[in-house]
């Protein structure tokens, strides 16, 4: 079971209790939400999106709105897992 690491004070609407029901997977060991972005598409609902490869796990992106944010995995999940496990916290 992994934590949400909380070090800013804004995030996107809807994000934290995304990433707390990610965080009670057995194999993330910590989630840490980045740099909140202004971004040109719009987006209706929240997104997450996997986007590249860290050392200690992924980087993905969350949108919502006119609104980005990096968000920081730390796992040992294949990349197509974990976008089925973001796809089942978020939209499941």
């Amino acid at each position: 079971m992994g934590r949400v690491v909380l070090n800013h004070s804004t995030h996107i609407e809807g994000l934290i209790p995304v990433l707390k029901k990610l965080a009670l997977n057995i194999r993330i060991k910590t989630i840490t939400p980045a740099i909140i972005s202004r971004v040109r598409g719009r987006s209706t609902n929240l997104v997450i999106r996997v986007s590249v490869k860290t050392i200690n796990g992924y980087k993905a992106i969350a949108r919502r709105g006119k609104t980005a944010q990096e968000v920081f995995i730390s796992t040992d999940l294949s990349k197509d897992e974990l976008k089925k496990l973001l796809d089942f916290c978020n939209y499941g």
